[in-house]
């Protein structure tokens, strides 16, 4: 890869030509590279106003590279310096997991609250909508639960939302696979839990939802991926979308999940010196072809603590 510096009044903007090593990369993903900690959604705003160029012709995220191309690429001190997040949230960017111009998808960390509210002033959307282009056009799709890690579905587009939370009413249509830990010995013969769920909302409490014939159908699919009788690791997949349904059908199991601090038990939780940390990670994504739309999917790795304890306790198992 060459590079050379303009004179005169651009002669801070880089002219890079592209060899053989880079051809054939999105234009996106080039810059990615070549501006590392530079936001996505600010890569995107310069190649849309034309500030980069590829043989001297404007361009779209999307072009693909040749070798012998010249990409011209704006003075850095022209450009927005990296966001951070609002409150005590910090590098939103660095969890990133796939973004396109409609759909962003982040790996939410545990502890973090997807919106305000409930005794906390600042959740993601807040952050996301403070510190991107987007603004307030940014719309949850879904919800995670505060304890929660992973896979987290932001809109960019009001239109693809709806498509998105259509897909969700209908059982199956996205697939979110979850792994959980859980205390005892998952039987190995208990792969589905079809229990109808019942939320209550009462003033001033948080939802509370339990095993009832009078809730909605609910049904979630287990795999046992490993155990040590103390505990098991489960991969779960909720065909249905019933608040707190994973918690709920694993409590009613009489396996409920580590540091859950509404559905678990405390008592089981000391005598494994567990830390008040939920064991609750959506893992994976798939999202089917939506309207003109191709289909799309993530995978969220497990965070450092969550990693430890797996591996600690089941080491022949890779996640």
């Amino acid at each position: 890869m060459n590079q050379t510096n303009s004179t005169g009044p651009d002669r801070n903007v880089q002219l890079v030509e592209v060899d053989a090593e880079d051809a054939g990369q999105r234009l996106d993903n080039f810059l990615v590279r070549r501006l590392k900690g530079l936001p996505k959604s600010r890569i995107y705003r310069i190649i849309r106003k034309g500030e980069v160029r590829i043989n001297g012709r404007r361009c779209k995220p999307e072009s693909r590279l040749a070798p012998g191309d010249t990409v011209r690429i704006p003075p850095i001190n022209r450009l927005a310096e990296r966001s951070t997040a609002v409150g005590s949230f910090r590098d939103l960017e660095n969890l990133v997991l796939y973004e396109d111009e409609r759909l962003l998808i982040i790996n939410k960390p545990a502890g973090m609250a997807v919106h305000g509210g409930s005794g906390v002033s600042v959740g993601v959307i807040e952050s996301l909508r403070a510190v991107r282009e987007e603004g307030d056009r940014l719309e949850l799709v879904h919800r995670l639960d505060r304890g929660t890690s992973g896979c987290l579905m932001v809109a960019k587009r009001r239109s693809y939302l709806r498509l998105l939370q259509d897909a969700l009413r209908r059982p199956g249509q996205i697939r979110k696979h979850y792994i959980a830990m859980v205390h005892g010995e998952w039987p190995g013969k208990l792969g589905v839990i079809d229990e109808p769920l019942l939320t209550a909302n009462k003033a001033g409490r948080e939802r509370m939802t339990r095993v009832s014939d009078d809730g909605k159908d609910a049904r979630t699919e287990f795999t046992l991926l490993g155990t040590d009788s103390e505990t098991s690791l489960v991969r779960a997949y909720p065909v249905t979308g019933r608040t707190h349904q994973i918690r709920v059908h694993a409590r009613w199991a009489r396996h409920p999940i580590l540091g859950d601090d509404r559905y678990g038990s405390g008592e089981l939780d000391k005598l494994l010196d567990h830390p008040r940390r939920l064991m609750l990670h959506a893992a994976e994504l798939e999202i089917p072809p939506l309207g003109e739309f191709g289909r799309i999917s993530a995978r969220a790795s497990l965070d450092e603590e969550f990693r430890l304890k797996v591996d600690s306790r089941y080491p022949e198992i890779v996640i």
